[in-house]
């Protein structure tokens, strides 16, 4: 009889079986783990941009923090200045108001002064009356010197006006008041040109102008020459800082070239709105017109006929103040110069070598 197989429950067919269940199992979970790290890596790639954009949001809004304080701090320093300004202000209205007032008593003062003069000099006069009726003694002299203790030194200079024309000769005769040392001069080095004692004369009489004008004038300075140099390009308040930063300009400037006055007064004509006071600082008449001389050799009567030319480029009605620095071999300017202040209502000034 044939033997009877025993049965076993690990034959091949049922580890194949097992093998096969396993291996499914195997691969179920790694489909499952794979779709879980890509669910997790999208997670995470979601985080990692929400904390880049948080990043960025904080940075931006610090870098606006620091701009906030930045201008927060220069509003301060603003305040700061203003508050400074609204102060040195208010000491200037003081100042202004306190001047005002001695101003004030200095009129009631002088106002009482004129009186007394006043009665004085009608007291005067009713004496000198009653000294002429009575017989005066001739002694031995044929006629009477009238003159000695009588002299009077004025000036009379007129520096008022609301829009005044400073109006300055910087040609090369400002040099000096010899024609020898002009020539000398203008040759010389800068240096020595700025320290010419008749320039440096000019120079302070032009501070000692700006200083003594009314407060309530606004003022403007040109230099003439070959040519015209405005030094500011409207009309100034005299207590305003851009009339130091004209004057120390000006203090630079040098005398150079020839004399036209044709053009210093057609400029000041030009001006708008035009000056209502001209104060000429000038050493003689012009040795030339608007054009330039074909001649550089200039007679005394042509001289007469540039200056004749000049004045009738003047603003009408406008005074004209000269303040004439005297130039030798020049002797009818003293007196053109002096008919021009007659006919325009002006003044005619010639200064001593140590004025102002």
């Amino acid at each position: 009889m044939a033997r009877r197989r025993q049965l076993s429950l690990f034959n091949l067919a049922f580890l194949d079986i097992m093998f096969c269940g396993f291996g499914a199992v195997v691969l179920l979970v790694l489909l499952v783990n794979a779709q879980s790290v890509r669910s997790r890596n999208r997670l995470h790639e979601d985080l990692r941009a929400e904390v880049q954009r948080l990043t960025r949001e904080v940075t931006a809004g610090t870098e606006y923090l620091d701009s906030l304080k930045a201008g927060l701090q220069q509003g301060a320093m603003q305040m700061t200045s203003i508050t400074k300004e609204m102060q040195e202000i208010r000491l200037e209205k003081n100042r202004l108001v306190r001047e005002i007032a001695g101003i004030t008593g200095k009129g009631q003062a002088a106002q009482q002064e004129v009186n007394k003069l006043a009665a004085a000099l009608k007291h005067g006069e009713a004496k000198e009356k009653k000294l002429a009726a009575e017989p005066v003694p001739r002694g031995n002299k044929a006629r009477r010197f009238e003159g000695e203790g009588h002299r009077q030194y004025l000036t009379g200079l007129k520096l008022g006006g609301s829009r005044v024309l400073i109006l300055v000769d910087g040609s090369a005769s400002m040099l000096d008041t010899s024609v020898v040392n002009v020539i000398r001069l203008r040759n010389m080095d800068r240096v020595v040109r700025q320290k010419s004692r008749k320039w440096r004369q000019v120079r302070k009489t032009v501070r000692w102008l700006a200083a003594n004008l009314p407060p309530s004038s606004t003022v403007q300075l040109m230099v003439f020459n070959a040519d015209v140099h405005p030094f500011s390009q409207k009309w100034l308040p005299v207590g305003d800082q851009a009339v130091s930063v004209m004057l120390a300009e000006f203090a630079k400037s040098l005398p150079v070239g020839g004399t036209s006055l044709e053009k210093g007064f057609a400029a000041a004509a030009a001006l708008s709105p035009r000056p209502d006071n001209i104060i000429l600082l000038t050493d003689g008449l012009p040795t030339r017109g608007d054009k330039t001389p074909r001649n550089r050799l200039v007679s005394g009567k042509k001289r007469i006929q540039f200056f004749q030319r000049a004045i009738k480029k003047l603003p009408a009605g406008v005074p004209v103040n000269t303040i004439l620095f005297p130039m030798e071999g020049d002797p009818r300017a003293a007196m053109l110069y002096w008919q021009l202040a007659l006919t325009t209502r002006g003044s005619f000034f010639t200064p001593t070598t140590d004025w102002p």
